[in-house]
């Protein structure tokens, strides 16, 4: 009952969130352009869709055997970790004034699936698709990048490996938050920060469609920034695990636009083959 009550408030939250800033950022016209041509353009990211889905279907459904490998490995990298940073998160709680912890614990509650999920309708309604189809690559890149460290390597947070010294807010205001968590991830899936990696990726997409979207730019640096900050305020990630996810971030988008250049690249000889024309190379 108390997954289910967190889950219901979670995806309350996070749609008011979402409608707000619908409000905000997105034109009417661009609905009433979206709904003429809806068939063309979830045919143009049909592929892309397709990709992602079968990832993270199979990544579901292989995620008792990742955890059956990472223990048989055994690689514990909790206290070299530890013996590098040493108490830098618990000296941030301390910096962090007790009345912030129910903002901080929102954002990485309800604001990390309000950053993932607005994108993806914001993007949608724009003709090409070209950010979509990156913000999906990214996305996949960022988890199976994560998957692969965190199926490595057994890393367990500074709340967990110092209890005496990081204090866990969230859990302890919020009880009811660590069996929604505990749902999607398992307490060693630290290395690398994936609250981290993704929602800046998803900020450095934003930066990218900044034109389009202005105001969505904005929001998305602000909400980023907060979560990143979440994360150690809350004593989940080591500042490692958050510098690793901000690498990550990078790699990610840096990928995603390199897979989604030779995607387009490659539509685009074929629709020039098609037609009779010679292939061209063309950039967004």
């Amino acid at each position: 009952m108390a997954l289910l009550n967190a889950l219901i408030v979670t995806v309350l939250a996070v749609a008011g969130g979402l409608a707000v800033t619908a409000a905000l950022c997105i034109d009417v016209e661009q609905l009433r352009r979206t709904a003429g041509s809806l068939e063309q353009r979830l045919t143009n990211v049909a592929p892309y869709l397709a990709v992602t889905a079968v990832f993270f279907l199979g990544k579901r459904a292989t995620h008792g055997t990742t955890l059956e490998i990472s223990k048989s490995l055994d690689w514990n990298l909790t206290d070299e970790i530890y013996a590098i940073e040493g108490l830098f998160v618990a000296h941030l709680q301390d910096f962090t004034p007790n009345v912030t912890y129910d903002f901080f614990s929102a954002m990485y509650m309800f604001g990390f699936p309000f950053l993932l999920v607005f994108p993806l309708l914001a993007y949608f309604l724009l003709p090409s698709g070209r950010y979509l189809k990156e913000l999906l690559m990214a996305y996949l890149l960022n988890y199976f990048i994560g998957t692969l460290f965190y199926t490595l390597f057994i890393v367990r947070g500074p709340r967990n490996r110092v209890p005496d010294a990081v204090a866990e807010p969230m859990y302890e205001l919020y009880p009811q938050t660590q069996d929604l968590t505990a749902a999607v991830s398992a307490n060693t899936n630290v290395f690398p920060s994936l609250h981290t990696s993704l929602a800046v990726a998803a900020a450095i997409i934003a930066w990218r469609s900044r034109e389009e979207y202005p105001r969505w730019f904005k929001i998305s640096a602000f909400v980023a920034t907060c979560i990143v900050l979440s994360t150690m305020i809350l004593g989940i990630h080591w500042l490692i695990d958050v510098i690793a996810g901000l690498v990550l971030a990078v790699v990610s988008v840096w990928g995603a636009i390199r897979i989604v250049d030779w995607g387009e690249n490659k539509r685009s000889g074929t629709n020039d083959a098609i037609s009779g024309g010679a292939p061209t190379s063309t950039d967004d």
